[in-house]
């Protein structure tokens, strides 16, 4: 059984049930989750879509369809009584699922710890209580759990495997009608729905101003599985920019970028492994914000920036989101060959530091040791 609550967390669970099923063909999966699991042939009992939210206000506006969804895959655990719950990422909604879970008997594999090293520290023991074994998917994480004697394996990062374009550059340029000889700049507002509603106008503003700089400038946006087209049309058919919508191809549009506007997260992680100059921007509500700044330790918010230990990219968050610092970056970027040439090579390190890969398929193993281990 599977718990995913996010896009990404739909492709990690996507990827790494098809590698269980390599190990275990007769295998049948269920849960709640994204397109890209029911694709993979896992049978959703819950479109996890609506329930994609981050933020403390955000999470209460919606607590009533949260809690709908925890009852229903809670009644899933007791009915079916899985070999194995696999809880990926989402990380509150899935500790409640694992407590009631291990209640029940279940095996519970954590794939993706919470970033104990970020805020919190002490909830490696109230996860420790409710797992089996926490996977991880960056190498210093380990540490965080070994501390207090619980089950933990480095499994690699998925995105390193993931992030592979279909073509090369110079097709993917002809293939979405791009001009090879004109600069061209990404836009990535994420993969939920408040994320587009927060980033997206801001973006497009700054990518006005880019354009009224610049005209040769061409804007490009991978569309997020998540995301439907009326949502997108709705922001872009205020703006007077034009903007070339891309769905089911983000690497192949990340690498035919100059420079990229992304939201943090995964995104921006997936941008470094192919080495784009970006800047990173948020924004959330306000009380969530000042809850965040209090409660958390941690210098950055983007990825690349944590792995580095450094500010290697820009971070614009809250009030420092605005048009026009995103477009005076952006520009600088473009248009600062040292800039960008050090960016990359900053990106390169971060690509280094995550090795070779093979994450999906380690993850895959540690879950049929662990069905392995149930079945004698």
């Amino acid at each position: 059984m599977f718990s995913a609550g996010e896009a990404s967390g739909d492709q990690h669970a996507a990827h790494l049930f098809l590698a269980l099923k390599e190990l275990h063909p007769t295998l049948r999966g269920i849960g709640m989750g994204g397109p890209k699991m029911a694709q993979a042939g896992i049978s959703l009992s819950y479109d996890s879509s609506s329930i994609a939210v981050i933020g403390l206000v955000e999470v209460l506006k919606h607590y009533l369809e949260i809690r709908r969804a925890l009852t229903l895959m809670q009644q899933l655990v007791s009915q079916e009584k899985p070999n194995l719950l696999i809880c990926v990422d989402y990380k509150e909604f899935n500790l409640k699922l694992a407590q009631f879970a291990k209640r029940q008997g279940v095996k519970v594999l954590f794939y993706v710890s919470p970033q104990v090293w970020a805020w919190r520290p002490g909830r490696v023991l109230t996860y420790g209580r409710a797992i089996d074994m926490m996977a991880v998917i960056f190498p210093f994480e380990t540490a965080y759990y070994e501390a207090e004697n619980i089950p933990v394996r480095y499994v690699g990062h998925p995105s390193v495997d993931k992030v592979k374009p279909q073509y090369s550059k110079t097709e993917a340029l002809s293939l979405f009608g791009l001009n090879p000889e004109q600069r061209i700049v990404g836009l990535l507002p994420g993969s939920r729905v408040n994320e587009i509603k927060r980033l997206l106008p801001v973006m497009l503003l700054a990518g006005e101003k880019l354009s009224s700089q610049h005209p040769d400038l061409q804007f490009i946006l991978p569309q997020a599985t998540s995301i439907s087209d009326a949502l997108l049309t709705e922001y872009l058919a205020r703006t007077s920019l034009k903007v070339m919508v891309i769905k089911q191809q983000p690497y192949d549009v990340i690498q035919c970028c100059d420079a990229i506007m992304t939201s943090s997260g995964t995104a921006s992680l997936e941008i470094a492994l192919l080495e784009i100059p970006m800047v990173i921007t948020y924004k959330i509500s306000w009380l969530t914000y000042c809850l965040g700044r209090w409660l958390i330790n941690t210098r950055f918010i983007g990825l690349p920036n944590i792995i580095a230990g450094k500010a290697i990219v820009k971070e614009l968050i809250q009030h420092h989101a605005t048009a026009l610092n995103l477009a005076n970056e952006i520009d600088k970027i473009l248009h600062d060959a040292d800039y960008s040439k050090r960016i990359r090579q900053d990106l390169q390190a971060v690509k280094q530091q995550l090795g070779q890969g093979g994450g999906s398929q380690n993850m895959a193993q540690l879950a049929s040791e662990m069905l392995n281990a149930n079945s004698r």
